[in-house]
């Protein structure tokens, strides 16, 4: 009875670590590696958002180069250091509201530019390219 109950808890655990490894590496591999469309253009001007919180999601975005261009950046109950936002290219630096909207004039992108954003501790990122 002993050689069968040791068996079943020992099949058990192999079944466990095995779904614990393969579930969590299937999505970290889809959550670094996707780019997103998440830019709309209104009246001529391009807005691309970006949440901020627990970091920047999307971390990478891409957008049309050679028109006016603006950043949302939306927070909501956002109190750790992705509120604390730096931008260096077009000289942003804010601590933004906690929750609300904060949007940055990015100007007008060339083609195979790449913004930069970043937590002022440096921890959370993200870039948006322009083709």
């Amino acid at each position: 009875m002993n050689k069968i109950a040791s068996i079943i808890i020992t099949t058990a655990l192999v079944i466990s670590i095995g779904i614990i490894f393969l579930g969590g590496s299937k999505s970290e591999n889809s959550a670094t590696s996707d780019t997103v469309q998440n830019n709309e253009i209104i009246d001529g001007v391009q807005y691309i958002t970006v949440n901020a919180k627990g970091g920047y999601s999307p971390r990478v975005s891409t957008a049309k180069a050679g028109i006016p261009t603006k950043l949302i950046v939306k927070t909501d109950s956002t109190y750790d250091c992705s509120s604390s936002l730096v931008i260096r290219s077009v000289g942003f630096q804010k601590i933004l509201a906690p929750t609300g909207e904060e949007i940055i004039d990015l100007g007008m992108p060339k083609a195979g530019q790449s913004i930069k954003g970043l937590c002022s501790m440096g921890m959370y990122n993200f870039s948006i390219d322009f083709n």
